[in-house]
């Protein structure tokens, strides 16, 4: 599985939405995508929202940041993410 940062951005709509039940039905539909939630933060600044999340890959990344946005209202960014110890690998195998 890959780690990916899902940074979400509330429309004024969207807001008015807000509710523990929406929050459920945002996990189930990244799960439907093949993807888990390892955390998830409310932010202040450039982003509204942080989603820790992991997929088999990057297609699954793709479809749940879309389903996401169609879903709630809110649009996602999503990127890959490695751990420093990832990337210290990566970089010591050239």
């Amino acid at each position: 599985m890959a780690t990916f940062c899902m940074f979400g951005d509330y429309t004024h709509g969207a807001v008015k939405e807000i509710s523990a039940e929406r929050t459920t039905k945002a996990t189930a539909a990244i799960g439907a995508c093949g993807g888990t939630v390892k955390a998830g933060y409310v932010m202040l600044g450039e982003h509204d929202i942080l989603l820790i999340v992991e997929f088999p890959g990057i297609e699954n990344a793709i479809k749940a940041s879309v389903e996401l946005t169609k879903l709630l209202g809110i649009s996602f960014t999503t990127a890959p993410a490695v751990t420093v110890e990832e990337f210290d690998r990566l970089i010591e195998g050239e």
